[in-house]
């Protein structure tokens, strides 16, 4: 009897206990910079964009499959969702990652899909996806590439998965640029403090 009323006790406690890990997330525990870091430690830029480009054309097939490992889809699922919500952070800071602002055309092959703007100022990018999708359509897109890509279905997404696409890739671009931007200043910091 005793064990019984201990343990429904344990359990109306434990329901009561909520976990919102986006909350915590959005709260500062980490900031955008630093999950940026912990994605490409365990992610490439290319293998990102091609996987996602991957995904995305087994997505909108009809009977036919990814051929890759679930595991390695959900990992990278899962790492996408972190990436974006550290595109969400770094949009709402004010700090700028921009370069010299010279009049010199910048190669073609540089900006992949960005433009000149965003490639001289990564956030842009941030801020022009979120202000057409929110963190949740994002998530929603993500999930359903991943669904659409594992197997085969009668139907397609049945929203418009190009724009997300297209944002989630210049994300990408724009977040590496960052990372890289930011190596190079700790570069010169060093240089100039020796």
């Amino acid at each position: 009897m005793f064990k019984q009323n201990f343990n429904n006790k344990r359990y109306k406690r434990m329901k009561k206990i909520k976990t919102d890990f986006d909350t915590r997330l959005l709260a500062g525990k980490c900031s955008g910079l630093q999950l940026i870091e912990t994605f490409f430690q365990f992610n490439e830029l290319d293998v990102s964009k091609e996987r996602l480009s991957n995904m995305m054309n087994y997505a909108v097939k009809r009977n036919s499959w990814i051929h890759e490992d679930q595991a390695v889809i959900f990992q990278f699922h899962q790492s996408m969702r972190s990436l974006i919500r550290a595109g969400y952070l770094m949009m709402l800071k004010d700090r700028k990652w921009t370069v010299d602002t010279r009049p010199e055309k910048i190669s073609p092959w540089v900006l992949g899909l960005l433009s000149e703007k965003e490639y001289r100022n990564p956030l842009l990018v941030f801020r022009k996806a979120f202000r057409e999708y929110t963190l949740k359509e994002f998530d929603y897109f993500m999930s359903g590439i991943v669904y659409f890509s594992m197997g085969t279905y009668e139907n397609l997404p049945e929203r418009n998965i190009v724009m997300p696409y297209i944002h989630t890739v210049k994300m990408l671009d724009a977040a590496h640029l960052i990372l890289q931007r930011k190596r190079e200043k700790k570069t010169a910091d060093t240089k100039f403090s020796d």
